[in-house]
């Protein structure tokens, strides 16, 4: 197998454990979206640490923390992952779905108001027919689409930052975990003081999957750097699409969660742009071949 294909496997894997977290974080109920995240966190630290002991890579470790910025994607990415798991155990997986359809859009249009980039024509269209799309699902929920919206914003911010700090995978995750370990472990202790925590006395199989969520967090964002550093970007940003198709299926046909014809049609103006957007930074790549001086505007590469 070559080394690109190889690429593809990782990505697609990687991609494919995000789209089935839904059905993972629904498990972990009746615990409450802030003790779930909270045991993320922890677990993280403490599944990355053994990970970076047995690799010896901790080296680096002291160059990350004085890295501007490292504060700032550690709340970023403490606030999509919360608002993730309250969007799935509040049975709106479908809007989650959304967050990371309209993601890549939010990151060109940080590009623009933050980067200072100039957009193409094209690019210029798929961010109005996403807003056009915001709209009409704004007017089927009868309020604005805000956990897609949070989730977008969120991880367009924190993709913006990492892409600044351009952090080793392993090590980043340990960091940032690091930085909101300290206040997850203060409100672990205050909900165990006041006997409102869930975590040990549900089940064993409960708790054993609380303890898990911190090697569900690293395991795919692992096979996603291995896939970053073997496929196209292009490529990289159309397996992007992976995990939320999975959880729109898991909203729709594993919860049940409604999906009317106006709501439907929201979701297709998305599709719509994305699929311009797509084509438009395929022709890009294309171009960058015979120029190598030509600029892009990079696609969102992660997810929840």
């Amino acid at each position: 197998m070559s080394e690109e294909r190889r690429g593809y496997v990782y990505g697609l894997v990687a991609y494919a454990i995000w789209g089935f977290f839904p059905i993972y974080f629904k498990l972990l109920k009746p615990a409450g979206a802030l003790e779930i995240l909270a045991h993320r966190v922890i677990w993280s630290v403490v599944f990355v640490a053994l990970m970076l002991t047995a690799l010896r890579s901790w080296r680096g470790i002291r160059l990350i923390v004085r890295r501007p910025g490292i504060v700032l994607a550690a709340l970023l990415i403490a606030v999509n992952w919360g608002t993730y798991i309250y969007g799935v155990n509040s049975d709106r997986v479908v809007e989650t779905a959304l967050g990371y359809f309209i993601t890549p859009l939010v990151v060109v249009l940080l590009g623009v108001t933050v980067q200072r980039e100039r957009l193409r024509i094209w690019q210029w269209v798929a961010i109005g027919v996403g807003t056009v799309a915001v709209v009409v699902l704004t007017v089927d929920y009868g309020r604005l689409p805000y956990i897609a919206l949070l989730l977008a914003g969120s991880f367009g911010s924190y993709s913006l930052v990492k892409k600044r700090l351009a952090l080793p995978p392993a090590e980043g995750l340990f960091v940032e975990s690091s930085v909101i370990a300290i206040p997850a472990l203060a409100y672990l202790i205050v909900i165990n003081a006041d006997h409102t925590a869930e975590f040990g006395h549900v089940s064993a199989g409960h708790t054993a999957l609380m303890i898990f969520s911190g090697v569900a967090t690293a395991i795919p964002l692992l096979l996603f750097a291995g896939a970053a550093n073997r496929v196209p970007m292009v490529g990289i940003g159309i397996l992007q699409y992976v995990a939320p198709i999975i959880q729109l299926a898991c909203g729709v046909f594993i919860y049940h969660e409604p999906m009317p014809a106006a709501r439907l049609a929201g979701f297709g103006l998305v599709w719509i742009a994305l699929i311009v957007f797509t084509v438009d930074a395929i022709g890009k790549a294309r171009q960058k071949v015979a120029d190598p001086t030509a600029a892009t505007v990079e696609p969102a590469t992660a997810a929840p």
